[in-house]
């Protein structure tokens, strides 16, 4: 490689570094074993009185006579979660995914914090200026129903709660079906427009989703809430610890969510349209070493005083998997983190479809990602190939341009001529190892969102210390953390990468002068891959395999080929004119 080869390159691998750096998430101490979650604080959803949680000092006159009872809990059990409804509030106070293990795979995930007492509550004034929410109330069930209900196959049950008021009713009512992750949802105001003020209610989440991954700065980092309406998305993201916003986008909503790393949650009316939508997000600091971001969604909804007012909801709460996301057709699959916005078409449209037609051949996840990459490889041929033929007719030629840069060393504007006439005549482009990598780079960045977001690769099970695709392969660990680096932990896969990126360089530098990029990209590399995902640095380790492989076969092909001059063709080339007007711009110079 030349002078100016060189610098291409090394523009193009700061350029990579740092946006790897820039989105690559915080070490968690390996040694952390719980996150502690600040203590919940008490939410406030809005501005204006008619949307305010808070508890009712004194209580409205419209509840007063409530009789209060034990709690009572129904169990619902299907094929992909338990689910527990509660009488105190009539909240869902359980969701536990069965197949889904938290961190330490000794739990399965609940995506709801139980000992805040459940959670998907109505709120509104009442007519007597009180603000109700219903969490703050005792439900009863309308029907004797059994302590555990268990669904199989395509069954339902629908479970009704009733809060009574003075003059009338609020209903809420839970369908829950098998293999389903959505549930549906009604509220039902009976009689109850001499209670609710300011013809409107709203249907809240409070209190976010709980985190289930053993680094929670990488789960924060991409812990978001979101309104849906008109077509676009709007997100609220708490991203610095401290932080407490919130904003209420008015107009018709389709829905609100919010998501964690692998888990969601939607609220989604069907029959009437929300008028309006509310997120706040608090990011606080977990102890012993962490970050948690906890967001409440709201959706307002009109009542206009109806004797017998009824809305359906959708509720969705599941994992972020994008063909699941994808089959319930509300554009959910909005909220997955695929990458920007001009690069997402190549993750939706090309590696996930790829990814899941390989995975039904193939069951083992780090199997499927080496076929993948190779997959890619054949795929990115066409840039690779160019790539490798530029640098070694350059690396060919390197001789020759050293001859006449000492032939002209007291003329440089003639030397850089003459180089420009010998790369033309041989048909060697200075830009042609830098432009294909530049290309490679929407397709790296594409890769990086995926492998660090799929579900799938959550605790998937690959070969040896390969325990879970989805996070460091930590092979061995330090008694202590390395100054300035802060290293403790060592990923095996990012060591192995490091390794066939020195090969590559070794192979690729053969300029003496340039010795210490053969070693100093690799370890700046290796370093700042140690704390990403298995499933991506074993993409990475695979990718620099298939292309040493390629390396070594173009080279052992070149070895038997001589060095040619091209034949002139057609109208003049991009060398022709730059040697054209450098030497214009010499004869210029001559003259003055």
């Amino acid at each position: 490689m030349d002078r100016q080869q060189t610098i291409g390159f090394i523009l193009i691998t700061f350029i990579l570094i740092f946006w790897m750096w820039y989105v690559a998430p915080k070490p968690q101490d390996i040694k952390t074993q719980k996150t502690e979650v600040a203590p919940q604080t008490e939410n406030k959803i809005a501005e204006n009185p008619t949307t305010e949680a808070k508890k009712e000092e004194p209580p409205s006159a419209f509840f007063q006579s409530q009789t209060i009872k034990a709690e009572e809990i129904i169990t619902i059990e299907t094929d992909l979660y338990v689910a527990q409804i509660s009488t105190n509030g009539g909240v869902l106070k359980k969701w536990q995914l069965k197949k889904y293990n938290l961190w330490n795979k000794k739990e399965k995930v609940d995506l709801i914090d139980q000992s805040l007492g459940g959670d998907l509550n109505l709120l509104f004034t009442s007519k007597d200026g009180k603000i109700i929410n219903t969490k703050t109330h005792q439900f009863n069930f309308v029907k004797k129903l059994p302590a555990r209900i268990t669904l199989k196959e395509n069954e339902s049950y629908k479970i009704d709660l009733s809060l009574p008021s003075a003059n009338g009713e609020i209903i809420k009512s839970f369908t829950f079906k098998n293999n389903e992750y959505v549930f549906d949802f009604d509220v039902e105001l009976k009689n109850m427009n001499d209670v609710v003020a300011n013809y409107e209610y709203q249907v809240e989440w409070e209190n976010g989703l709980l985190y289930s991954e053993r680094n929670s700065y990488d789960e924060s980092s991409v812990a978001k809430s979101f309104v849906y309406s008109g077509g676009e998305l709007t997100e609220l993201d708490v991203a610095n610890i401290g932080e407490n916003l919130e904003i209420s986008p008015n107009g018709n909503t389709d829905w609100v969510a919010t998501r964690t790393k692998y888990f969601a949650l939607a609220i989604i009316p069907q029959d009437k349209k929300a008028t309006s939508a509310f997120l706040s997000g608090k990011h606080y600091e977990a102890k012993p070493m962490g970050s948690v971001e906890k967001y409440t969604i709201a959706l307002t909804l009109p009542f206009k005083g109806e004797q017998n007012h009824k809305t359906n909801f959708k509720i969705f709460l599941g994992p972020l998997e994008y063909s699941l996301i994808k089959k319930l057709n509300y554009n959910l699959e909005e909220i997955m983190t695929l990458g920007w916005s001009w690069i997402r078409p190549i993750t939706v449209y090309i590696f996930i479809p790829l990814f899941n037609f390989l995975h039904g051949f193939i069951s083992n996840y780090g199997i499927l990602i080496i076929i993948f990459t190779l997959v890619l490889k054949i795929l990115m041929f066409p840039l690779t190939r160019s790539t490798t033929k530029s640098m070694q007719k350059m690396q060919a030629l390197a001789p020759m341009v050293e001859e006449i840069k000492q032939k002209y060393k007291e003329d440089q504007s003639q030397a850089n001529i003459q180089v420009m006439k010998l790369y033309r005549d041989y048909g060697a482009n200075p830009a042609g190892g830098c432009l294909p990598l530049l290309l490679q780079m929407p397709i790296l960045s594409a890769l990086y969102s995926l492998f660090s977001n799929a579900i799938e690769l959550r605790q998937s099970n690959f070969v040896f210390w390969m325990s879970d695709l989805s996070v460091p392969d930590v092979i061995f660990s330090l008694p202590f953390k390395i100054p300035l680096l802060g290293l403790q932990d060592f990923s095996g896969l990012a060591l192995a990468m490091g390794v066939t990126m020195f090969l590559q360089q070794k192979m690729t530098i053969t300029d003496p002068r340039q010795k210490a990029l053969v070693w100093m990209m690799p370890v700046m590399m290796t370093l700042l891959f140690n704390n990403f995902p298995a499933g991506l640095n074993l993409y990475y380790f695979a990718f620099n395999i298939f292309a040493i492989s390629e390396q070594i076969y173009y080279k052992n092909k070149k070895m038997k080929e001589p060095l040619k001059k091209v034949e002139k063709k057609g109208k003049s080339s991009w060398f022709e004119g730059v040697q054209r007007k450098l030497e214009e711009s010499q004869k210029s110079q001559k003259k003055k």
